[in-house]
């Protein structure tokens, strides 16, 4: 790493601001520095001209669907000001994204056939995504939910077969070949395989006959990964997973994020829909309670310290769109306007500014250094090392002992505690490359997670 490093923390801790006045202030995403591609290393994403994507999305699966251009307008800007770089949201949308009309009147197909787009809705469709454009915003495009592929738990209708999916994936490849800001989406929430795999392998290989200029890669259902099925296609540039909204234990991420960023070939891998904010754990909220922020922070952070290039994080009440005059779905309690600014939120800027300057090429997940016990899935330790840094993920604050021996790291080291909580650094003292050297956060148990960062002083 270069000896401006922690010039870089110092920098990166001044920005930081613990208040819910927290905004993005670091470099906006350049949509002009070319399309996103896949690292040579097939870690992680960048733009064409070598510059490093971050992906840090959203869920707003009803944005075409439920919001009109004033609220479009409100949302995109307030996703922007905490550091998201990406929006995923669908074009069918799931709540009866048929038969209901957007909130201009209009259904995106006329007699429900994928063959009959309807004009005017999708004109909203393309000023809703050069809206994100101006901001700097890349749309995840989901042709359509999985409820229209294999209806479930949905309300449907099932209206694609092998032929229709292909040719409406045509359709959409041809009118967003040219847009800056799309990274395609095929999927939703479904699974892959049996009877819905020749519905998504169609659609997916037409849209990239027709645009080869965005990458692409597919949503599962819970507890599921895109590699299950999709991992050796073509067109599956990037894998994602989606853990799901059952758990605050770390096998999920063992199972999804570390398989998928073992597998040959290498592509890089994510966590596309983790716990939400505000949701109900496992759709019990009077057993479980519901997931919060510190949910959040260990759903991203043991993702990204186990190989993941990007996260996307979720609410409950915002994926839907819940307003007065709503049903809720799913036990949702909050106003999505109000629902906007919960901690969760602010947090993910915190992640933005500790990982974007990093040194991308050489960082790789090194729990190895770890040689204390280390197997509660709930206080599971996650490391993460480059060029002259160490991560370390404590997420309950438990103390571990490190063997620092097994990188080729300087003599003397410098570390510092990074607060997710507020983004903030305090220092920890030095630290000489020795094995078995015991550390111990600042503080302990469910809420009190921490960021141990190492890097070489300076000279």
């Amino acid at each position: 790493m270069k000896q401006i490093y922690f010039l870089l923390l110092l920098f990166f801790s001044l920005l930081s601001v613990s208040s819910q006045e927290d905004i993005w202030k670091g470099k906006s995403v350049k949509i002009s520095n070319g399309n996103l591609e896949v690292s040579a290393n097939g870690r992680y994403i960048q733009h064409k001209n070598g510059t490093p994507f971050f992906y840090l999305g959203d869920t707003a699966w009803e944005l075409f669907h439920r919001l009109n251009e004033e609220e479009t307008e409100m949302y995109l800007e307030n996703r922007r000001a905490k550091g998201f770089t990406v929006i995923q949201a669908v074009v069918l949308a799931e709540h009866n994204g048929l038969n209901t009309t957007n909130r201009n009147g209009d259904k995106p197909l006329i007699d429900n056939d994928p063959l009959k787009p309807n004009e005017n809705y999708f004109k909203w469709v393309d000023k809703v995504i050069k809206m994100a454009e101006k901001k700097g915003l890349y749309i995840g495009l989901l042709p359509t939910w999985g409820d229209k592929v294999d209806k479930k738990w949905g309300v449907g209708p099932e209206i694609f077969n092998k032929e229709n999916a292909y040719t409406y994936g045509a359709w959409l490849g041809k009118r967003y070949q040219k847009s800056k800001n799309i990274i395609w989406i095929v999927g939703g929430d479904r699974p892959g395989g049996e009877q819905n795999y020749e519905i998504w392998e169609a659609m997916a290989k037409s849209i990239k006959s027709e645009d080869n200029n965005h990458l692409m890669t597919f949503h599962p259902s819970g507890d599921a990964s895109s590699s299950q099925w999709f991992h050796n296609s073509e067109w599956l540039d990037f894998n994602m997973a989606q853990t799901g909204h059952c758990h605050r234990r770390y096998e999920f991420y063992s199972n999804h994020i570390v398989n998928d960023y073992n597998k040959a070939p290498v592509k890089p891998c994510m966590d596309g829909e983790p716990n939400y904010e505000n949701h109900p754990i496992c759709w019990k909220p009077d057993e479980q309670g519901w997931f919060d922020d510190v949910d959040v922070r260990l759903s991203a952070y043991w993702s990204l310290f186990s190989g993941a290039f990007g996260y996307t994080y979720g609410c409950h009440d915002i994926w839907q769109m819940l307003d007065e005059g709503r049903t809720p779905v799913g036990f949702a309690r909050g106003n999505w306007k109000v629902s906007l600014d919960l901690p969760g939120a602010y947090d993910m800027i915190h992640i933005r500014r500790l990982l974007e300057p990093l040194d991308w090429d050489t960082r790789k997940p090194v729990d190895d250094i770890i040689v204390s016990d280390n197997t509660s899935p709930k206080d599971r330790i996650v490391a993460l090392a480059g060029k002259d840094y160490i991560l370390i993920y404590f997420p309950t604050g438990k103390e571990a002992v490190f063997n620092l021996t097994k990188l080729e790291l300087a003599q003397n080291l410098s570390m510092k505690w990074f607060d997710p909580r507020t983004g903030e650094y305090k220092d920890a003292g030095g630290l000489q490359n020795i094995k078995n050297h015991k550390i111990t956060p600042p503080t302990s148990g469910h809420g009190n997670d921490w960021i141990l960062v190492i890097g070489r002083t300076p000279k």
